[in-house]
């Protein structure tokens, strides 16, 4: 049942009957086999698959998926994240070649590359962003790209390195509210990742900001606008918010499930702060229909869930 504030409690474990908004249908066959198919005779990784997201049947069924860079072992331990976690192996010379062949095969008109935190690496792989760009910008000139990248420890060098190649949107998530950091995020710190949002829009005051929020680990409303108002401060033009999902027992319990009215509310008043783009529903992710974000900036009816 929905408490006062329009959202309803999880169980204890995190478990509870799933809401009705949150069902989803089974995803039509489309090239759903032609894209895996694609991603494992290419050897690359997809954050579809590593984080169990629930819009991969989706997003493959229509031929695309977001790339996932320097391999499929993060140094970092996230909570919320399925992505394995252990010591990586070395970086891949070959996989921008591989990635920018995957999405010249696939015909990717906006092209969402984002990666594993690679703490053991001196620029935090910004170099490999660099050359994955590079590599896409000679096989798809005509496409768009976007970067989801980490904190790369705060280097801001490494993000001037990024910025540097011009990518069309970048894009980098504080995922939460700052009380949830050490819990959901203990490798991370908020106020490095607005630092990174904040240098990437110095650097290049072209290129759109983009981060994201996830709602249901415990955070309070207030909390998140709190958190709006931070990323507008930091010059972001491009938020997400959706629905965190337990991807396994092993992971941060759902708190509660927040309502679709809930998302609907908090675009309007992503709006009203400036945001140039808004996605605002259970099933939004960074990169769920990304290449429509990029192009319906401003566009206030597009995302919101009403």
């Amino acid at each position: 049942m929905a408490n006062e504030t329009g959202e309803n409690r999880a169980d204890a474990g995190g478990r509870g009957r799933m809401p009705a908004w949150l069902r989803r249908p089974i995803a039509r066959p489309g090239a759903y086999a032609e894209v895996g198919r694609l991603i494992g005779e290419l050897d690359l990784h997809t954050v579809c698959e590593s984080a169990k997201c629930p819009n991969r049947g989706e997003c493959f069924s229509a031929g695309t998926a977001t790339f996932l860079i320097m391999g499929g072992i993060c140094t970092r331990d996230c909570r919320f994240c399925a992505v394995e976690s252990r010591p990586p192996t070395p970086l891949d010379p070959d996989e921008p070649r591989r990635v920018a062949e995957a999405a010249k095969r696939l015909g990717l008109r906006h092209v969402v590359v984002t990666t594993v935190t690679r703490d053991d690496l001196a620029d935090g792989g910004a170099q490999h962003f660099v050359d994955v760009i590079s590599a896409l910008r000679d096989a798809v000139p005509e496409a768009s790209v976007e970067v989801l990248t980490s904190d790369f420890g705060g280097r801001m060098a490494s993000i001037d390195t990024v910025m540097h190649a011009a990518p069309d949107v970048f894009n980098h998530n504080v995922e939460t509210v700052p009380r949830l950091y050490p819990e959901v995020r203990p490798q991370a710190d908020y106020e490095r990742s607005l630092a990174v949002l904040a240098r990437a829009r110095e650097v290049r005051r072209d290129v759109p900001t983009k981060s994201g929020i996830m709602l249901g680990l415990g955070e309070e409303l207030d909390e998140v606008r709190a958190v709006m108002e931070d990323l507008r401060g930091a010059g972001v033009e491009m938020l997400t918010l959706g629905q965190y999902l337990q991807p396994s027992a092993d992971h941060l319990p759902v708190a509660r499930f927040v309502e679709p009215a809930v998302f609907g509310e908090l675009a309007r008043d992503g709006y009203r702060l400036g945001f140039t783009a808004v996605a605002s529903a259970p099933f939004v992710r960074s990169s769920y229909h990304a290449g429509e974000l990029a192009s319906e900036r401003g566009d206030r009816a597009a995302f919101s869930a009403e």
